[in-house]
């Protein structure tokens, strides 16, 4: 038995893109806000990271053990990869994940499809997903399971090795009762998120949806405790439960930010930005993200305000997302088709009010494209936290900048005193926004900005990790000593679901 434990990762998807090249797999780390988090936590400390590797038809065992030897060596953990079929990624992915638990927990619930073969593919799979933890993982490992699409982990896992403890961390919001209970396997989904030893949410609102929905379904819940962490206690089981918001890596942001070539293309941009300031939107693509409506309210701004024609502009980014299903599809139409329409109709000789990208952006552009923008703005309907707020802020240095935020995303709760909150339904609303922005004074900007930095700085993502870990395992993250990177093999499940 080991004396020290070790620092097991599961999320969906492995920290790796896949592409098929000259007839080969070929794979380099990914990047994102939990392989950003998460990376210096296990890098070089002997655990693994368990998850999907994203590969498409004719990817096999032999084709992924080439692929993930070298990657696991650069990473400095092991990549420990589920293999999933294809008709298990459409039902558990695309179905359960993506067409129930996503739109309900952003309280989109008329978009959800609740057919029961996703939720038994759903389980199906997060079978797959225990299998290969409970093979590899030693009772005083520490696991830390993420997201939404894992929830039924910590259950399987303690059925599987009942000394093994489980964490869970979920990244997007949690709804309320009224919203919670209209999916069919809400009781279900309940139970099995009491199974961990810790569950975390991104916000103290997100706490209290769930544990009001425990008191609905599980009448003698006892909560104890005050503050962040509390005690609950559910039939046989209690567990602890808090509220952490994730992060970034501030000074990472901060220093790039003000590098010579970010600063340096940051005033080519403003000189390519026609009127006297611009308005910046990052959203990936989807329906959550509120893009029409921002469109809506900064059209509205023209409307009442026609003094800010031909001074501001708005340069939308819009990041791929899902492209294959339809209702992405028809949010890309609707996007572009409102662009259009407010091009058409404000254009001049010398000014398009709106100009957008859709692709990614490479980290450093991004930042030069942060660091130019007068004001940021974004209208999520709903978010677990939302870090593109965070990183324009770290980017800005002394840049003086105004950050208008959804007062439905979870960042909202943490940059409410620095940040301008709208309601993304309210388009009058959202018009007076960007015009009190615009018209801000330069000290209030300043001032403004500064409170949103320190406050960024203070709670970065190390504060985030060493917060959970401290509340989850009772260690910090220095007392998880180095290890040599673990041997992969065996334990590998592969797609038919049997261990090699």
């Amino acid at each position: 038995m080991r004396k020290k434990g070790r620092l097991i990762v599961v999320s969906n998807r492995l920290p790796v893109t896949l592409s098929y090249e000259d007839g080969k797999w070929r794979g380099k780390p990914a990047s994102g806000g939990l392989v950003s988090a998460l990376n210096p936590v296990l890098k070089n400390r002997g655990g693994f990271w368990a998850g999907w590797p994203g590969t498409g038809k004719g990817a096999g065992l032999s084709h992924i053990r080439e692929i993930l030897g070298p990657l696991s060596e650069e990473s400095g953990y092991r990549l420990l990869p589920v293999m999933l079929t294809e008709v298990d990624v459409e039902a558990f992915y695309h179905g359960f994940s993506n067409s129930v638990l996503w739109p309900l927990f952003h309280d989109l619930q008329s978009r959800c499809v609740f057919s029961p073969a996703f939720w038994e593919g759903y389980l199906k799979s997060n079978g797959k997903f225990a299998r290969v933890v409970a093979k590899h993982a030693g009772e005083n490992d520490f696991v830390w399971v993420n997201d939404y699409q894992l929830i039924p982990l910590g259950e399987m896992l303690k059925k599987r090795r009942s000394g093994l403890r489980s964490s869970f961390f979920l990244h997007i919001p949690f709804p309320s009762v009224d919203v919670f209970m209209k999916m069919p396997w809400r009781k279900e989904i309940l139970s099995q998120m009491t199974h961990y030893s810790f569950m975390c949410f991104q916000t103290g609102r997100d706490r209290r949806n769930f544990l009001d929905c425990l008191r609905v379904f599980f009448p003698d819940t006892a909560v104890s405790g005050r503050g962040h962490i509390l005690r609950v206690k559910v039939e046989d089981r209690s567990f602890f439960l808090g509220s952490l918001p994730i992060s970034i890596d501030f000074q990472a942001y901060s220093s790039l930010g003000s590098s010579r070539s970010v600063v340096s293309r940051a005033k080519t941009i403003r000189e390519e930005v026609p009127g006297k300031q611009f308005v910046l939107g990052v959203d990936r693509l989807d329906y959550s993200k509120g893009i029409p409506e921002k469109l809506r309210g900064f059209q509205r701004c023209l409307e009442r305000f026609p003094d800010l024609r031909e001074m501001i502009s708005l340069h939308q980014i819009v990041v791929p997302s899902r492209e294959s299903v339809d209702q992405y599809q028809a949010l890309k139409e609707e996007i572009e088709l409102l662009i259009s329409r407010i091009n058409g109709r404000y254009s001049t000789t010398r000014w398009v009010p709106v100009n957008w990208h859709y692709g990614s952006v490479s980290r450093e552009e991004l930042a030069a494209i942060y660091r130019a923008a007068d004001i940021a703005l974004l209208t999520s309907l709903k978010d677990g936290m939302n870090l593109v707020c965070k990183e324009y802020c770290a980017c800005k240095g002394k840049e003086p900048g105004v950050l208008i935020l959804s007062e439905f995303a979870g960042a909202a709760l943490q940059l409410a005193k620095g940040a301008v909150l709208v309601n993304p339904y309210d388009t009058d609303g959202v018009a007076e926004a960007i015009y009190r922005a615009f018209s801000m004074a330069e000290k209030e900007k300043r001032d403004r900005m500064r409170f949103l930095r320190k406050s960024i700085a203070r709670q970065n993502v190390f504060w985030w990790v060493d917060n959970f870990l401290r509340a989850a395992a009772g260690k910090k993250l220095e007392e998880f000593p180095e290890q040599a990177i673990p041997s992969l093999w065996p334990g590998i499940i592969t797609q038919a679901g049997k261990e090699k």
